[in-house]
């Protein structure tokens, strides 16, 4: 009987002890992270974890981010700054494009030879930018951080594009305003769409090609969707897309300043760099796997590449002129990327 006692007080104590760790191990704030592609993108894997990942280390634990992919809280991409703002989520991962309009001064990035081929040097100009140029349009929001992919390629069905008329009569996806001007500009229809819906829109043949990274590849399948990806000399790009790490406001006052400090230290500049590396080094792994499935990899002659320069200048002008009209200084801004992009170049 004394030992059946001491049995049921050892196993008593034993539960209290683990409630006791299991309360002191809880976080102090559970926060929601959503985002648009699926849980095997580079994305989520090699960007969104191990950010998630430091900031729970430098919380100590106080706090816990739940990564909710491929929208499975509802909505659709667009809608994703909409739910942050909102205070239905705490924070998102989002292309600012899906939102048109929204984020006109960071669109200076995603201009056509403005970013050429190096992500580490537009994501570090664009911090550098951050607080002078670029916070205004973000109310509501507390940005972790901004960054960049690799740049637009083009991916083909069945068509080579050598030159910008080759694009005639073609219809090609893109998800940003920006993106339709550079289409427009070389002759092809754009057709807005978020990426979850490009493997469709080919094997349907609503479209004829895209205008995306190689990252995308992979997960999306594209090698099985097309023949051809082309794109400039020495890896040059023709614009890119700006994407967002964002929190909600009022989330993010409720956390007290040494947890605000976490965020802020899992975001810095060494962070800002590893997230462009990360992307550079994806993008070389995706077009690994179309040439392995036997598609045609071409880069463009220098010639070639200076015939697409010329073609797309227009384009920053356009964007210039558009963004003045809401009172907006675009010839500043243009210069001040290109002067920090430069600046930050290898």
């Amino acid at each position: 009987m004394k030992r059946l006692l001491h049995i049921l007080i050892a196993s008593a104590f034993t539960i209290w002890a683990l409630n006791v760790v299991g309360s002191v191990q809880a976080a102090d704030f559970t926060l929601k992270l959503h985002h648009f592609l699926g849980p095997k993108a580079p994305a989520h894997t090699k960007m969104l974890l191990p950010w998630v990942n430091k900031v729970e280390e430098l919380s100590k634990g106080r706090v816990k981010i739940d990564i909710y992919p491929a929208m499975s809280l509802g909505g659709k991409p667009p809608q994703l700054i909409r739910q942050v703002r909102d205070g239905v989520v705490d924070l998102v991962w989002t292309v600012n494009g899906y939102t048109p309009g929204l984020f006109p001064r960071t669109e200076v990035f995603e201009l056509p030879f403005i970013h050429t081929n190096d992500p580490v040097a537009t994501n570090l100009a664009m911090r550098e930018m951050f607080d002078e140029n670029l916070a205004e349009e973000y109310r509501g929001l507390k940005v972790m951080f901004l960054h960049v992919h690799q740049g637009q390629a083009i991916h083909m069905v069945n068509k080579v594009i050598r030159k910008p008329s080759d694009f005639n009569g073609t219809k090609m996806r893109i998800p940003t305003r920006t993106g339709a001007w550079v289409l427009e500009a070389m002759g092809a229809a754009p057709v807005s769409m978020p990426v979850p819906g490009l493997p469709q829109a080919l094997s349907k043949k609503v479209v004829d090609g895209a205008l995306i990274p190689w990252e995308i590849i992979p997960p999306l399948k594209l090698q099985d969707m097309t023949k051809y990806q082309i794109e400039g000399e020495n890896m040059t790009r023709f614009g890119t897309t700006t994407f967002q790490v964002s929190m909600n406001q009022g989330t993010w006052d409720k956390l007290p300043g040494d947890l605000q400090d976490a965020f802020m230290q899992a975001s810095n500049k060494a962070w800002v760099r590893e997230v462009g590396e990360v992307w550079h080094r994806t993008d070389i792994g995706g077009i690994g796997v179309a040439t392995k499935a036997g598609n045609e990899h071409i880069t463009l002659s220098a010639a070639e590449t200076a015939e697409f320069k010329k073609v797309l200048e227009p384009v920053v002008d356009r964007w210039v002129k558009e963004v003045s009209g809401a009172g907006i200084d675009g010839n500043s801004l243009v210069s001040k990327a290109r002067e920090l992009v430069a600046k930050y170049s290898k």
